[in-house]
């Protein structure tokens, strides 16, 4: 399949079976009450799983969740309650190529896209088709990590769909990565030799979610994360591995639009970055620089906190919380 830049990826159909909108609910994570779920179709012919929740009596708006990579709906249920006990509506998605949206290759494990404008499309779609004709306003945006990622693009863009946003450990810059300094000339190289559809080297089918606690990088809560091991064991389907190459060097080109000194000085989106202090995966000192260039922007950091703030022990969640508290709902900035 040619791309831009005459990247060639491996052409390979979807192995899964039609996705469905089913939520997987387990004793230990309860389907939150009221939802409703469905399947959009995107403009390029993607299949996407969403839910959402009506707000509680005296509603103040919508919450707009767009999780990180390798994540999925149920693993935010408790977040739904967190945010409908403050009185908001909720909609979250899975990105295709996750959760139980449809997925690109063969081996559905493997995360991949070609190009972070499809995570883009998702989004739009969702916020168009969903959103802005189903849940109440005004509207506020959460995401982690990647899915922080793609807010940060949405804004640069200049979509206002959100009257604020919380951006959790966004992907801005990756650490702790052996040889990261080599990695956007490799993953680079092996798309260019057609190998854009395979693992990244060292990397294979195991989602870091199933690892066993001790070894996990993202939470240093055993409950949540014996929690979120259970619901993968319920419904297999759920679980991605490593991303491609293809994915990493499309991760890798929208890290270097981050690095641009320009870019968070050309939104004017109000946000609040919340870093943490313990994280393996992104780099905190990355995203503080990124903070302090915002117009309309700032940021907490979290002592000790691992990637995952939302799935971590409450000492951190109630810091996390008391910040988005103070945050949300605000006065837009317009």
């Amino acid at each position: 399949m040619a791309l831009a830049g005459n990247i060639v990826d491996q052409a390979q159909a979807p192995s899964v079976a039609a996705p469905a909108a089913k939520l997987v609910s387990i004793p230990a994570n309860p389907v939150p009450d009221g939802v409703a779920t469905g399947m959009l179709r995107t403009p390029d012919k993607v299949s996407i799983r969403y839910a959402r929740w009506e707000p509680p009596r005296g509603r103040k708006g919508t919450v707009v969740i767009f999780p990180g990579r390798t994540e999925f709906i149920e693993k935010y249920f408790e977040v739904v309650r967190d945010l409908r006990a403050r009185g908001f509506a909720v909609a979250v998605l899975d990105w295709r190529g996750q959760g139980l949206s449809q997925r690109r290759l063969r081996d559905g494990r493997k995360g991949h896209i070609r190009s972070f404008a499809e995570y883009d499309i998702d989004m739009e779609t969702f916020v168009q088709e969903i959103v802005l004709p189903d849940c109440p306003p005004p509207f506020y945006a959460l995401g982690h990590s990647m899915g922080a990622a793609v807010l940060l693009r949405s804004a640069i863009m200049g979509h206002r769909w959100f009257d604020r946003m919380v951006l959790c450990a966004p992907l801005i810059r990756l650490t702790n990565i052996p040889m990261l300094s080599f990695a956007p000339t490799l993953v680079r190289s092996l798309r260019l030799m057609g190998l854009g559809g395979r693992y990244v080297p060292g990397g294979g089918p195991q989602s870091p979610s199933t690892l066993p606690f001790a070894k996990n990088p993202v939470t240093s809560d055993p409950v949540r994360h014996a929690r979120a091991r259970a619901v993968l064991e319920a419904e297999p389907s759920l679980v991605i591995g490593a991303p491609t190459n293809a994915w990493m060097d499309a991760a890798f080109r929208a890290m270097g639009e981050f690095a641009d000194p320009s870019f968070p000085s050309s939104t004017r989106q109000p946000m609040l970055l919340i870093a943490c202090g313990d994280d393996h995966l992104v780099s905190t000192p990355a995203i503080e620089d990124f903070a302090i260039r915002l117009r309309a922007g700032s940021h907490l950091i979290v002592p000790g906190a691992r990637h995952e703030i939302l799935m971590e022990q409450d000492y951190f969640r109630s810091q996390f919380w008391a910040a988005f508290d103070a945050f949300v709902p605000g006065t837009p900035l317009y």
